[in-house]
Protein backbone atom coordinates (compact mmCIF):
# COMPACT_ATOMS: atom_id res chain seq x y z
CA UNK A 1 0.00 0.00 0.00
CA UNK A 2 2.45 2.56 -1.09
CA UNK A 3 1.06 6.25 -0.33
CA UNK A 4 -0.23 8.33 -3.20
CA UNK A 5 1.08 11.52 -4.30
CA UNK A 6 -2.34 13.12 -1.92
CA UNK A 7 -1.07 10.69 0.74
CA UNK A 8 -3.83 8.13 0.13
CA UNK A 9 -2.49 4.39 0.02
CA UNK A 10 -2.32 2.48 -3.13
CA UNK A 11 -1.74 -1.71 -3.40
CA UNK A 12 1.70 -2.82 -3.21
CA UNK A 13 3.57 -6.23 -3.81
CA UNK A 14 2.01 -8.94 -2.25
CA UNK A 15 5.11 -11.70 -1.03
CA UNK A 16 4.53 -15.20 -1.75
CA UNK A 17 1.93 -16.61 0.43
CA UNK A 18 4.01 -18.56 3.57
CA UNK A 19 4.31 -21.88 4.87
CA UNK A 20 2.95 -24.03 7.12
CA UNK A 21 4.34 -26.94 8.34
CA UNK A 22 2.03 -30.08 7.27
CA UNK A 23 2.54 -31.07 10.85
CA UNK A 24 -0.06 -28.10 11.50
CA UNK A 25 -3.75 -28.78 11.50
CA UNK A 26 -5.57 -26.70 9.05
CA UNK A 27 -9.07 -25.67 9.02
CA UNK A 28 -11.26 -26.76 7.09
CA UNK A 29 -11.70 -23.86 4.65
CA UNK A 30 -8.05 -23.82 3.80
CA UNK A 31 -8.31 -24.73 0.04
CA UNK A 32 -11.67 -24.57 -0.75
CA UNK A 33 -13.75 -21.56 -2.11
CA UNK A 34 -15.77 -20.69 1.02
CA UNK A 35 -16.13 -22.59 4.29
CA UNK A 36 -18.59 -25.20 5.03
CA UNK A 37 -21.43 -23.88 6.31
CA UNK A 38 -21.70 -23.78 10.55
CA UNK A 39 -23.32 -26.38 12.66
CA UNK A 40 -23.93 -26.32 16.29
CA UNK A 41 -25.40 -22.87 17.01
CA UNK A 42 -23.17 -20.03 19.14
CA UNK A 43 -23.02 -22.08 22.65
CA UNK A 44 -20.43 -24.40 23.47
CA UNK A 45 -19.55 -26.70 26.30
CA UNK A 46 -16.64 -26.31 28.93
CA UNK A 47 -14.48 -28.75 26.96
CA UNK A 48 -15.04 -26.69 24.10
CA UNK A 49 -14.58 -23.25 25.87
CA UNK A 50 -11.42 -24.15 27.63
CA UNK A 51 -10.11 -24.73 23.84
CA UNK A 52 -11.61 -21.66 22.78
CA UNK A 53 -9.81 -19.55 25.73
CA UNK A 54 -6.60 -21.60 24.62
CA UNK A 55 -6.44 -20.29 21.04
CA UNK A 56 -7.83 -16.78 22.10
CA UNK A 57 -4.72 -16.60 24.47
CA UNK A 58 -2.37 -17.41 21.61
CA UNK A 59 -4.20 -15.30 19.47
CA UNK A 60 -3.79 -12.33 21.91
CA UNK A 61 0.01 -12.99 22.61
CA UNK A 62 0.70 -12.81 18.83
CA UNK A 63 -1.27 -9.61 18.31
CA UNK A 64 0.66 -8.14 21.15
CA UNK A 65 4.29 -9.69 19.46
CA UNK A 66 3.13 -8.03 16.32
CA UNK A 67 1.78 -4.52 17.39
CA UNK A 68 5.08 -4.16 20.08
CA UNK A 69 6.90 -4.58 16.83
CA UNK A 70 5.64 -1.94 14.38
CA UNK A 71 8.09 0.52 13.73
CA UNK A 72 8.58 3.25 11.58
CA UNK A 73 10.66 1.83 8.59
CA UNK A 74 9.50 -1.98 8.58
CA UNK A 75 6.45 -2.88 6.11
CA UNK A 76 3.52 -4.46 6.73
CA UNK A 77 4.62 -8.23 5.25
CA UNK A 78 7.16 -7.66 8.28
CA UNK A 79 4.81 -7.78 10.45
CA UNK A 80 2.79 -10.63 8.64
CA UNK A 81 6.30 -12.60 8.87
CA UNK A 82 6.32 -12.13 12.84
CA UNK A 83 2.76 -13.01 13.27
CA UNK A 84 3.05 -16.11 11.32
CA UNK A 85 6.37 -17.00 12.35
CA UNK A 86 4.73 -16.80 16.11
CA UNK A 87 1.40 -18.84 15.37
CA UNK A 88 3.02 -21.79 13.62
CA UNK A 89 6.02 -21.93 16.04
CA UNK A 90 2.97 -22.23 18.81
CA UNK A 91 1.88 -25.27 16.43
CA UNK A 92 -1.41 -23.32 15.30
CA UNK A 93 -2.59 -22.14 12.12
CA UNK A 94 -3.26 -18.70 10.83
CA UNK A 95 -6.75 -18.53 10.74
CA UNK A 96 -6.94 -15.81 7.87
CA UNK A 97 -4.59 -17.35 5.71
CA UNK A 98 -6.36 -19.20 2.91
CA UNK A 99 -10.08 -18.34 4.55
CA UNK A 100 -12.01 -17.47 1.01
CA UNK A 101 -8.52 -17.03 -0.49
CA UNK A 102 -7.20 -14.48 1.90
CA UNK A 103 -3.50 -14.78 1.14
CA UNK A 104 -1.57 -13.90 4.48
CA UNK A 105 -1.38 -14.88 7.88
CA UNK A 106 -3.07 -11.25 9.39
CA UNK A 107 -4.64 -8.65 7.91
CA UNK A 108 -2.74 -4.74 8.06
CA UNK A 109 -4.83 -2.20 7.71
CA UNK A 110 -3.23 1.29 7.68
CA UNK A 111 -4.80 4.68 7.90
CA UNK A 112 -8.06 5.13 5.78
CA UNK A 113 -8.04 0.80 5.33
CA UNK A 114 -10.88 -0.01 7.63
CA UNK A 115 -10.27 -3.61 7.76
CA UNK A 116 -8.91 -6.86 5.71
CA UNK A 117 -5.82 -4.60 4.24
CA UNK A 118 -3.53 -7.10 2.94
CA UNK A 119 0.04 -6.97 3.88
CA UNK A 120 2.77 -5.72 1.66
CA UNK A 121 5.62 -3.88 0.76
CA UNK A 122 4.21 -0.78 2.07
CA UNK A 123 6.68 0.86 4.74
CA UNK A 124 5.57 2.04 8.37
CA UNK A 125 5.82 6.00 8.31
CA UNK A 126 5.35 8.38 10.91
CA UNK A 127 2.26 9.35 11.97
CA UNK A 128 0.92 6.25 10.54
CA UNK A 129 -1.79 4.65 12.23
CA UNK A 130 -1.85 0.59 11.72
CA UNK A 131 -4.57 -2.00 12.55
CA UNK A 132 -3.33 -5.82 12.86
CA UNK A 133 -6.43 -8.62 12.88
CA UNK A 134 -4.87 -11.89 13.68
CA UNK A 135 -6.77 -15.25 14.45
CA UNK A 136 -5.22 -18.60 15.71
CA UNK A 137 -6.39 -21.78 14.72
CA UNK A 138 -5.60 -24.29 17.67
CA UNK A 139 -7.27 -27.30 18.78
CA UNK A 140 -10.06 -27.34 16.42
CA UNK A 141 -11.57 -23.66 17.39
CA UNK A 142 -10.60 -20.49 16.54
CA UNK A 143 -9.64 -17.28 18.51
CA UNK A 144 -9.93 -13.53 17.20
CA UNK A 145 -8.57 -10.49 17.67
CA UNK A 146 -7.09 -7.09 16.63
CA UNK A 147 -5.64 -3.64 17.55
CA UNK A 148 -4.61 -0.65 16.63
CA UNK A 149 -1.28 1.16 17.81
CA UNK A 150 -0.01 4.44 16.58
CA UNK A 151 3.58 5.21 14.80
CA UNK A 152 6.00 7.14 15.41
CA UNK A 153 4.52 10.73 16.67
CA UNK A 154 0.72 10.97 15.33
CA UNK A 155 -1.18 14.30 15.86
CA UNK A 156 -3.92 14.33 18.57
CA UNK A 157 -6.94 13.51 16.85
CA UNK A 158 -5.86 9.81 15.74
CA UNK A 159 -4.20 9.57 19.12
CA UNK A 160 -7.89 10.40 20.38
CA UNK A 161 -9.12 7.90 17.57
CA UNK A 162 -7.34 5.10 18.59
CA UNK A 163 -7.91 5.77 22.90
CA UNK A 164 -11.54 5.99 22.20
CA UNK A 165 -12.29 3.00 19.55
CA UNK A 166 -10.58 1.08 22.12
CA UNK A 167 -13.24 2.40 24.80
CA UNK A 168 -16.07 2.23 22.69
CA UNK A 169 -15.27 -2.07 22.54
CA UNK A 170 -15.11 -2.08 25.81
CA UNK A 171 -18.61 -0.06 26.86
CA UNK A 172 -20.10 -2.67 23.85
CA UNK A 173 -18.47 -5.61 26.01
CA UNK A 174 -19.90 -4.53 28.79
CA UNK A 175 -23.04 -4.28 27.35
CA UNK A 176 -23.22 -7.82 26.35
CA UNK A 177 -25.38 -9.06 29.56
CA UNK A 178 -26.50 -12.33 29.55
CA UNK A 179 -30.94 -12.07 29.04
CA UNK A 180 -30.17 -9.07 26.50
CA UNK A 181 -30.85 -8.61 22.83
CA UNK A 182 -26.92 -8.08 20.84
CA UNK A 183 -28.90 -4.81 19.58
CA UNK A 184 -27.40 -3.49 22.84
CA UNK A 185 -24.08 -3.66 21.87
CA UNK A 186 -23.96 -1.93 18.99
CA UNK A 187 -26.17 0.96 21.18
CA UNK A 188 -23.62 1.34 23.38
CA UNK A 189 -20.92 1.81 20.68
CA UNK A 190 -22.40 4.17 19.06
CA UNK A 191 -24.38 5.98 21.51
CA UNK A 192 -20.50 6.69 22.92
CA UNK A 193 -18.67 7.27 19.09
CA UNK A 194 -21.53 10.04 18.35
CA UNK A 195 -20.20 12.06 21.42
CA UNK A 196 -17.11 12.73 19.19
CA UNK A 197 -18.55 12.69 15.76
CA UNK A 198 -17.05 9.79 14.83
CA UNK A 199 -18.44 7.74 11.64
CA UNK A 200 -19.23 4.02 13.38
CA UNK A 201 -19.05 1.43 10.02
CA UNK A 202 -22.14 -0.62 9.64
CA UNK A 203 -21.62 -3.04 7.24
CA UNK A 204 -18.26 -4.85 8.95
CA UNK A 205 -19.61 -6.70 12.34
CA UNK A 206 -18.57 -8.41 14.89
CA UNK A 207 -19.82 -12.58 14.78
CA UNK A 208 -19.77 -15.91 16.42
CA UNK A 209 -16.25 -17.55 16.44
CA UNK A 210 -15.62 -21.25 17.86
CA UNK A 211 -15.73 -24.02 15.93
CA UNK A 212 -15.80 -22.49 12.92
CA UNK A 213 -14.38 -18.58 12.12
CA UNK A 214 -17.59 -16.71 11.83
CA UNK A 215 -20.39 -18.83 12.62
CA UNK A 216 -22.55 -16.48 11.07
CA UNK A 217 -24.12 -14.82 14.05
CA UNK A 218 -24.08 -10.95 13.77
CA UNK A 219 -22.63 -8.50 16.55
CA UNK A 220 -23.87 -5.30 15.16
CA UNK A 221 -21.53 -2.09 16.37
CA UNK A 222 -24.18 0.39 16.19
CA UNK A 223 -28.04 1.10 16.92
CA UNK A 224 -29.99 -1.26 14.98
CA UNK A 225 -32.96 -3.20 16.81
CA UNK A 226 -33.30 -5.28 13.94
CA UNK A 227 -30.54 -7.71 15.44
CA UNK A 228 -32.59 -9.75 18.67
CA UNK A 229 -30.75 -12.96 19.34
CA UNK A 230 -30.58 -13.14 22.87
CA UNK A 231 -27.04 -13.14 24.82
CA UNK A 232 -26.77 -16.29 26.39
CA UNK A 233 -24.17 -18.06 29.24
CA UNK A 234 -22.32 -20.24 26.86
CA UNK A 235 -22.10 -18.03 23.87
CA UNK A 236 -18.82 -16.78 22.37
CA UNK A 237 -18.41 -13.68 19.79
CA UNK A 238 -16.48 -11.09 18.93
CA UNK A 239 -16.85 -6.79 19.55
CA UNK A 240 -15.03 -5.52 17.07
CA UNK A 241 -15.90 -1.47 16.33
CA UNK A 242 -14.85 0.29 13.78
CA UNK A 243 -14.43 4.31 14.00
CA UNK A 244 -13.73 7.06 11.45
CA UNK A 245 -12.41 10.28 11.33
CA UNK A 246 -15.27 10.96 8.92
CA UNK A 247 -18.12 9.43 7.06
CA UNK A 248 -19.07 5.84 7.45
CA UNK A 249 -19.04 4.96 4.04
CA UNK A 250 -16.82 3.10 2.46
CA UNK A 251 -15.44 1.37 -0.96
CA UNK A 252 -13.27 -1.82 -1.61
CA UNK A 253 -10.19 -2.43 -3.36
CA UNK A 254 -10.29 -4.78 -6.98
CA UNK A 255 -8.34 -7.21 -4.69
CA UNK A 256 -11.66 -7.56 -3.43
CA UNK A 257 -9.81 -7.44 0.66
CA UNK A 258 -8.92 -3.94 1.19
CA UNK A 259 -12.05 -1.49 2.52
CA UNK A 260 -11.63 1.86 2.78
CA UNK A 261 -12.93 4.91 3.72
CA UNK A 262 -14.90 6.80 1.16
CA UNK A 263 -13.69 10.49 1.96
CA UNK A 264 -9.93 8.95 2.94
CA UNK A 265 -10.22 9.90 6.61
CA UNK A 266 -8.35 8.00 9.23
CA UNK A 267 -9.89 4.64 11.01
CA UNK A 268 -9.50 2.46 14.02
CA UNK A 269 -10.70 -0.53 15.09
CA UNK A 270 -10.08 -3.18 17.81
CA UNK A 271 -11.54 -6.49 18.75
CA UNK A 272 -11.91 -8.83 21.27
CA UNK A 273 -13.52 -12.53 21.74
CA UNK A 274 -15.26 -12.82 24.56
CA UNK A 275 -17.43 -15.73 26.35
CA UNK A 276 -20.61 -15.31 27.93
CA UNK A 277 -20.86 -16.47 31.86
CA UNK A 278 -23.72 -16.39 34.07
CA UNK A 279 -22.59 -12.75 35.44
CA UNK A 280 -21.56 -11.02 32.64
CA UNK A 281 -19.00 -11.09 29.39
CA UNK A 282 -15.07 -12.42 29.83
CA UNK A 283 -12.36 -11.61 27.59
CA UNK A 284 -10.98 -14.03 26.26
CA UNK A 285 -8.27 -12.65 23.82
CA UNK A 286 -5.86 -11.55 26.94
CA UNK A 287 -2.40 -12.64 27.52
Amino acid sequence: MPKATDYSLTPGKVSPRRIVPETIIKPEYVGNPEPTKHVGGDKYDEEQIQRIRAASYLAAQALELVLSSAKVGMTTDDLDEIGHNFLVSAGAYPSTLGYRGFPKSLCSSLNEVICHGIPDDTILQDGDLVNIDISAYLNGVHGDTNGTVLIGQATEDKRLLVERTREAMMRGIKAAQPGREVNIIGRAIESYAKRFGYGVVRDFTGHGVGTSFHTGLIIPHYDEPMYKDLIEPGMVFTVEPMLTLGSQDWEMWDDGWTVTTKDKKFSAQFEHTILITETGPEILTVT
